[in-house]
């Protein structure tokens, strides 16, 4: 199988292609956007409004870079006309209640989003025979969490205990469901989901994740307050999932063969603590220091991590930085922020650089 690292690759693929993404004012969404634009798409975006103040979006001026529907995607009807009549040929949908706290404090917001609400985005693809590839994201925490040592393989059981991950569970069903009754030989279409977590890098002001907090706690010279310092997550810089993202969305419009469920994660090198990340940020920051938060709000896992052999071997996509550099460049995108300097552009362009 051909790989797509090169940004000449990349390019071929995107360049002039009216691309829509779904959840573009949120986090992983303004990347994703951005790197579409560099690449020459036609990139249209669909969300609610940013966020957050100082949302990644906002700070890239997206809004004056792209056409952007400001829309929930609960509301089947307008989600669905809108669609229709943009006939993008690629769709990205990124759209998500993505805060496990928050799924505990409205569990209803977090179901009629992630399960509702993409049950509309499968609806609109179906309607519009324009759409050659759908990338479908849920979260790596839509299995079902046994605590093991080893990583989950895209054919291991779903499920889920916080409302969250039950909710990306239950949107994978959704998506199999779609997939064999509506897509799968009926249609020239590629359609996969996606599943990747403990995304990190800058532009993310989340509430209860933990680079948030870190920065949050340097930029005031306070303590950072961790819950969890033994749990363990395989941490990755978020361009690493967007460039698989990237690289299956082309790869399916040409061969929608390809359609199906793909991890994205780092290797095994950059699976660590909540600790080791906490010191890590505070090593590169140049100060700060931490402390032991109570921890008595609601239930996280304490192990996971995803078996990536599937898109290494079957597409050729493996993480290029490592746990070192993921930290290096998300405190260097906090640090240029804090001194008026937005540099996503030129981490995008490394990035590029790093698979060559």
């Amino acid at each position: 199988m051909k790989k797509l690292f090169a940004k000449g690759d990349f390019e071929k693929a995107y360049k002039g292609r009216k691309v829509l993404v779904i959840g573009n004012t949120g986090f992983k969404g303004s990347w994703l956007s951005l790197w579409l634009l560099l690449l020459g798409a036609d990139v249209y975006g669909y969300a609610l409004e940013p966020a957050y103040e100082n949302a990644h979006f906002t700070l890239l001026n997206l809004n004056d870079s792209m056409p952007c529907t400001f829309g929930d995607i609960r509301n089947a009807e307008e989600l669905g006309a809108f669609i229709a009549g943009l006939e993008p040929e690629y769709v990205f949908h990124l759209a998500a209640q993505a805060i496990v706290s928050t799924s505990y404090t409205d569990p209803k917001i977090t179901f009629d989003t992630n399960v509702g609400g993409s049950v509309n985005v499968l609806e609109a693809v179906r309607a519009t025979d324009s759409v050659k590839s759908l990338i479908y994201v849920t979260s790596d925490k839509c299995y079902k969490n046994k605590e093991w040592i080893w990583g989950y393989r895209e054919n291991d059981e779903l499920g889920g205990v916080d409302p969250y991950s039950a909710s990306k569970a239950c949107a994978e069903l959704a998506f199999a469901s779609y997939k064999q009754c509506f897509f799968d030989g009926k249609r020239d279409v590629g359609i996969s989901s996606v599943r990747a977590g403990n995304v990190i890098g800058g532009g993310d002001w989340a509430d209860n994740r933990i680079v948030p907090d870190c920065i949050r706690a340097l930029l005031i010279d306070a303590p950072i307050e961790i819950r969890n310092p033994k749990s363990t997550r395989p941490w990755q810089h978020v361009l690493e999932p967007l460039s698989g993202y990237l690289t299956l969305g082309a790869l399916q419009y040409q061969d929608c063969k390809l359609s199906d469920t793909w991890n994205f994660g780092p290797s095994g090198e950059s699976v660590h603590t909540v600790e080791e990340l906490v010191r890590e940020m505070i090593h590169r920051w140049g100060s700060g220091s931490l402390s032991a938060a109570p921890n008595d709000a609601f239930y996280e896992s304490s192990l996971l991590k995803l078996d990536c052999d599937k898109a290494f071997q079957r597409l050729g996509w493996k993480a290029r930085w490592n746990f070192a550099d993921t930290i290096r460049e998300t405190a260097d995108w906090y640090r240029a922020f804090s001194g008026g300097k937005i540099i996503s552009e030129s981490q995008i362009e490394s990035y590029m650089k790093a698979g060559i």
